[in-house]
């Protein structure tokens, strides 16, 4: 069985959700609150692979809500992950994938030396952050959405914001091995990180984001931030793909430009419906055939009954490990969304 650890995108979308769900008692409640609600299982899901392989998985909402991060609750946000791991573990979930800011909180508060949860220690090989998968469906959102808009690689400058984060770093080995993009823009707020990327690769301009986003034909935002960001638009080229891949995704709805052209970023669709409630809950466009490509990698595993971490840890993704898991996605159904 494959799990999904999951938040939402605010209070004010926790309050309308828990409504919709059924805890009333949740519904007109403060951040206190959900500081000490606990994690909940609210969603039990069947995923048919074009195989005919059926799978089933559970959804743990862990209720962390980005506003933790945003004033300082760190402790009520490690805690709300390591709680929902210790849920996911405890009701015998094989491989659970820690979606949204979970891995960001995981990684960035190095949970794992928090192995001990009341009365569950953690196995961290049943827990995958889906990062490979993601970063893998990102690189072909670059790729094929950047065709269909006349946008020629071989003569493009990609920007990657967010260039040494897990996805971020993933994604410009990506783009630097396996296609031919004339020009990288590498940025991101730790310096030191960014010269040993550069040195890395031995190619990649780094840079501000004011001074990339006036050059990039493509820009890919994987960049963590609880409060999003302002980018002006008409400072973009046109055309320019910007593919949004933080979460929450707000870019589309902040940046409407003539010959802008937004994209959801490490957003798949499944050639087959899946039965489950939880991206309706989560806004996607067509709610039983689109999905984070961070969950979808745990039912690959699951699929390929791979019980293993396999996205782990900052900045250990390979070009490898993503072909790997590419071909785990195309096998079962699932492709990237499109402009």
């Amino acid at each position: 069985m494959f799990g999904l650890i999951g938040h939402l995108t605010s209070l004010e979308h926790a309050q309308a959700v828990a409504q919709e769900l059924g805890y009333p008692e949740y519904a007109d409640q403060g951040l206190d609150f959900w500081c000490s609600a606990p994690p909940q299982i609210v969603d039990h899901i069947k995923v048919t692979s074009i195989t005919g392989e059926v799978i089933e998985g559970k959804y743990v909402e862990s209720c962390f809500l980005p506003e933790m991060l945003a004033t300082r609750r760190i402790k009520a946000a490690t805690r709300k992950v390591l709680n929902a791991m210790a849920h996911a573990q405890k009701h015998g979930i094989n491989i659970t994938a820690l979606g949204g800011f979970s891995s960001i909180i995981f990684e960035n508060f190095k949970l794992e030396q928090f192995s001990q949860v009341r009365n569950v220690k953690l196995e961290f090989e049943r827990f995958t952050t889906g990062n490979t998968h993601t970063a893998y469906i990102i690189c072909r959102q670059v790729e094929q959405a950047s065709k269909q808009l006349g946008i020629e690689l071989s003569q493009a400058t990609v920007a990657i914001c967010g260039a040494t984060g897990d996805i971020g770093s993933a994604v410009t080995r990506w783009l630097d091995a396996k296609t031919d993009v004339k020009e990288l823009l590498l940025i991101a707020r730790n310096q030191e990180r960014l010269q040993e990327l550069q040195a890395e690769l031995g190619r990649g301009k780094i840079m501000s984001l004011d001074e990339a986003l006036p050059q990039a034909d493509i820009v890919v935002w994987v960049a963590s931030m609880p409060k999003g960001v302002e980018i002006d638009p008409t400072v973009l080229k046109q055309p320019c793909l910007l593919i949004d891949g933080g979460y929450p995704k707000n870019l589309g709805t902040k940046i409407q430009h003539p010959g802008v052209y937004v994209l959801n970023g490490g957003i798949v669709e499944h050639s087959l419906d899946i039965d489950w409630k939880i991206m309706q809950i989560v806004n996607m466009d067509v709610p039983a055939r689109q999905l984070f490509a961070c969950f979808a990698e745990s039912m690959l595993l699951e699929f390929e009954k791979l019980y293993t971490n396999f996205s782990w840890g900052r900045n250990q993704i390979t070009v490898d490990k993503m072909e790997q898991i590419g071909q785990a996605s195309v096998k079962h159904g699932f492709r990237p969304l499109l402009v």
